[in-house]
């Protein structure tokens, strides 16, 4: 599949986003006008750059307001095209972007306007250049692409053809099944845009929420599986309009955008298995993933070595042995987790979560398919003898470990720390419940994408929470059957700049048990300081739930929250925070498959509290 991205996508000079596009690896771009409008480069340098990286200069885009007006606007139209067109002779580029009329239209006249684009083909004839209609979702008088299509039939023009844009379709919940019907020789250009499913106006929508495929609710994979029936060959583009992308960094985001499309392009292939061959995109699969089985290991990196082992301790944790070659490395066990301490960092730096270790059928396939997914790999040595681990980076620099599904549940590595069995088989704690990530607001969509490409993890319906500083969304990726939840938090922009000095919405890991009461009064008894709820907390509860007064006086004593719906209760409670990680205990009872958010906001409350004492 030939792969493209507007220019408008990316931040930059148009020399970047050109560098940043081919670094990533797509066959070509679609030139905004801005962008080059504002550029020193003569058009015949932006060609020169362009074969120089082997990039294709794809589309020129847009021309606004061309028909549906007057003789005399039109005359004007058409002077102000044929200077476009000499722009793109010396650009180099052969299909320009015709939108359908928003702002000058008055003549609603299906003859009349495919009679204007006719005479607009004429003229890009004489230069060498194909017209691709498109139907903008508000436009004046053509806002749905069947329209657009009747339009450019009537025209009946070979360089008047049809640009099919999935933001103009699906923000209007126009079917895009009649895609099938049309020729695919009619169809000169394809751009692509994802969206959350939004209230607003389309406009707005459109300029400031689009995401790359995968990012958001629109069935892209439907989409693309039209035009593959359809018989289109030419390239695929992103058309991206959206406030973060812009001022993120450039190569990151161009990196997205192709991951992007290299999933939907794997995603597509395989819901078109079994049907007649008719792909004329080329679509290309990528190695086999499997979901993973659940969590291999979690590491905490810090520069406070001595209060991160005792919290460890205290929530009964044991240490299961030092790494024989890696001296700043530490393993710590409680039942099948397995925590990694390495302090090799400088004293007092912060303690954070550094990496996740999933399990998984097959390590090198899913590597091979992170790195075709335009994953940066994590450099890592050993000694001979020691296992090989195989990892890329999460777009928030957390490290992301393939590691192969142990069959007698005991990982090989454990012998490096001299530890060839799991400790405390009878533990309270069974395993890692989930870990919440949080991310920087500019790249949680990117987050998003990742785990669902790179890991098979499918995201749930998003959630706000609200704190004291703002809402914080939350969007948890979890395999089907639940062994791995990975919620992805978002905090308010007000945080980042200073109201939380960066710390209240750290990440934390999430540890099952069978008994919270008993795990609780253990930490107590070896020191913790389990994270305060207040009083108003528990009478709240005791309305909302009709609860036993002895039970909430229980839960009470010991700081402990708790939840119930329709299949079962939750109940847990928190630590106090290190650095940018806490530790949460929890225990589910029956199908409770929820994390508790309705207490969420009590401990962010907390949490601010906390750290507005300790400024």
């Amino acid at each position: 599949m030939r792969t493209s991205i507007a220019t408008v996508c990316l931040s930059g000079t148009l020399e970047e986003k050109m560098h940043a596009a081919a670094a990533a690896g797509f066959d070509g771009i679609e030139v905004f006008e801005q962008d080059l409008v504002v550029c020193p480069s003569a058009p015949e340098q932006i060609r020169d750059l362009a074969a120089d990286l082997g990039l294709g200069l794809d589309l020129y885009q847009p021309f606004r307001d061309a028909e549906a007006v007057a003789p005399e606007r039109f005359s004007a139209n058409l002077k102000r095209a044929e200077a476009k067109f000499r722009l793109m002779n010396r650009l180099g580029t052969t299909t320009m972007l015709v939108c359908s009329n928003v702002a000058t239209a008055q003549v609603d006249d299906d003859e009349v306007m495919a009679g204007q684009l006719r005479a607009l083909g004429d003229l890009a004839a004489d230069h060498g250049v194909r017209l691709a209609y498109e139907a903008l979702a508000w436009g004046r008088f053509v806002d749905d692409f069947e329209h657009a299509q009747r339009i450019v039939d009537l025209a009946d023009h070979p360089h008047v053809g049809t640009c099919l844009d999935s933001f103009h379709i699906l923000s209007r919940g126009w079917d895009p099944a009649p895609i099938e019907a049309i020729a695919a020789e009619k169809i000169f250009f394809v751009q692509l845009a994802d969206a959350p499913l939004l209230h607003m106006d389309v406009l707005s929508w459109s300029r400031h929420h689009r995401v790359f495929p995968g990012e958001g609710d629109f069935d892209m994979v439907g989409f693309l599986s039209h035009l593959v029936r359809a018989g289109y060959d030419g390239p695929v583009s992103l058309e991206i309009f959206n406030d973060a992308f812009r001022q993120a960094d450039v190569h990151r985001t161009a990196v997205d955008g192709l991951r992007s499309l290299r999933w939907l392009e794997d995603r597509t292939r395989r819901a078109l298995a079994g049907e007649p061959a008719r792909d004329r995109l080329r679509l290309q699969p990528l190695p086999p993933v499997e979901e993973p089985e659940g969590y291999d290991f979690v590491e905490i990196r810090t520069g406070r070595l001595g209060e991160t082992t005792r919290l460890l301790h205290q929530l009964g944790f044991a240490l299961g042995g030092h790494h024989q070659s890696k001296e700043h490395v530490q393993l710590w066990v409680q039942g099948p987790v397995r925590i990694v301490v390495n302090d090799a960092v400088a004293p007092d730096a912060p303690t954070e979560v550094a990496a996740l270790g999933f399990e998984v059928a097959e390590p090198d396939t899913a590597l091979e398919r992170a790195a075709r997914l335009a994953a940066r790999p994590v450099p890592r040595t050993q000694e001979p003898g020691e296992q090989v681990l195989r990892g890329v980076y999460a777009p928030d620099g957390t490290e992301i470990f393939f590691c192969r599904a142990p069959g007698n549940g005991v990982p090989q590595w454990l012998g490096e720390f001299g530890a060839d069995e799991e400790l405390d088989p009878a533990s309270l704690v069974t395993g890692v419940d989930h870990v919440n990530m949080a991310q920087p607001w500019q790249h949680y969509d990117e987050a998003v994408l990742f785990y669902t490409s790179v890991l098979a993890l499918a995201a749930q319906p998003a959630q706000d929470v609200p704190g004291p500083s703002g809402l914080v969304r939350s969007q948890v990726m979890r395999s089907s059957d639940a062994a791995v939840r990975l919620p992805l938090n978002v905090a308010p922009a007000a945080a980042e700049q200073g109201s939380f000095v960066g710390a209240a919405y750290p990440e934390h890991v999430a540890l099952a048990c069978t008994d919270v009461v008993a795990a609780a009064r253990r930490a107590r008894r070896r020191g913790l300081e389990l994270l305060p709820v207040p009083q108003n907390y528990y009478e709240d509860l005791a309305a909302r739930f009709d609860l036993d007064e002895e039970f909430v006086a229980s839960l009470q004593e010991l700081d402990l929250l708790y939840d119930r719906d329709a299949e079962g209760e939750f109940l847990h409670f928190y630590t106090g925070t290190l650095g940018t990680v806490f530790f949460e205990v929890v225990e589910r009872r029956g199908g409770y498959a929820g994390f508790g958010a309705p207490n969420a906001p009590v401990r962010l409350a907390a949490q601010y509290r906390r750290t507005r004492a300790h400024r």
